[in-house]
């Protein structure tokens, strides 16, 4: 009589693996707090320098881009509440984790992005239509300074915000990076208005409002769909699942991959995999196939928070992807 392979499942649960995680969590949430306290103070000097540049240099636009700079504090403060809520461990209610709360984040500062553009294309296209950018009262050269001043400080946030944001894989992190260079843009239109009413070409303001406008939203969008992505389970990037099939076939005793499933949770990774062995080996053996696949995954690749190992005897069918 014709022998029956049960195909075997095996998920291998790390717990010095999910310990060492959740100190990796904690040391990014630190990281990002470090960074958005940075922004939070400088935001609050920027925003005070230029009130009083605005008000003393008779310029409405620098004004408005204090009240903006005080509006960045409340994004950033939303931004600390993101990261440390996804830094979480796993409890009763979320036995998944909380990374998906960092998204949510990201989608509220999408939405900010997406309003900031707005209002600043609707200004520009309402001092175009109205006339208005004609009789703006000249500005004194102090204000021409805050703008000089505000698209440095909030350059320099963007850089070094992105640059942790990419380091620590934070989605919340990438939003507030890309808010601190709309900042920046939004000021570069200061500088290009005051520059123009100096000059007597106050028509610059309008057109350096227009093109920041579509530059921001463009931003916001972007950022609104990569936030999408990590929570509707879509699958990880290309390269991933390549790396993941690699390491998977270089382990001894796998014979072919049956099916790879993968999907983004958060900024982490989820992996279902099902591997073809030798049909005579014993449970024992094909057990420790499956925990040196398990293994060598979450080694070799950083963001796989959750794998998952099913092993099929040989004679199942061909690979099905």
């Amino acid at each position: 009589m014709k022998k029956k392979y049960l195909p075997i499942s095996t998920e291998i649960v790390d717990d010095k693996n999910d310990e060492h995680r959740f100190r990796k969590l904690k040391q990014n949430e630190k990281t990002a707090v470090r960074v958005s306290m940075l922004a939070i103070l400088s935001n609050v000097i920027l925003s005070v320098f230029k009130l009083v540049a605005g008000i003393v240099g008779k310029s409405y636009a620098m004004v408005a881009d204090s009240v903006h700079s005080i509006s960045d504090v409340l994004t950033t403060v939303v931004v600390i509440i993101g990261v440390k809520i996804s830094a979480k461990k796993a409890d009763r209610s979320h036995p998944y984790g909380h990374d998906r709360f960092e998204c949510i984040t990201a989608l509220i500062l999408a939405f900010v992005l997406f309003d900031v553009g707005l209002l600043i294309g609707y200004d520009a296209v309402s001092s175009l239509i109205s006339g208005e950018y004609l009789t703006k009262e000249v500005p004194k050269l102090i204000a021409l300074i805050a703008a000089v001043v505000s698209i440095l400080m909030q350059l320099i946030l963007f850089i070094v915000t992105r640059i942790v944001a990419k380091k620590i894989n934070s989605g919340a992190l990438k939003a507030d990076a890309w808010h601190h260079l709309s900042d920046s843009l939004s000021s570069i239109g200061s500088f290009v208005g005051i520059l123009g009413a100096m000059l007597g070409v106050s028509i610059l303001d309008v057109l350096a409002g227009i093109v920041i406008c579509i530059v921001i939203l463009k931003v916001a969008i972007d950022i609104f769909m990569d936030s999408v992505k990590k929570v509707t389970d879509t699958s990880a990037p290309e390269s991933i699942q390549e790396k993941i099939k690699e390491i998977v076939l270089s382990v001894e005793g796998v014979e072919r991959i049956d099916s790879l499933r993968t999907r983004l949770f958060g900024s982490m990774v989820y992996i279902d995999v099902e591997i073809a062995c030798d049909g005579r080996i014993s449970l024992f053996e094909s057990h420790e196939i499956a925990q040196k696949v398990h293994d060598k995954i979450e080694s070799e690749i950083d963001t796989v928070k959750h794998c998952l190992v099913h092993t099929n005897p040989e004679t199942t069918n061909e690979m099905n992807n």
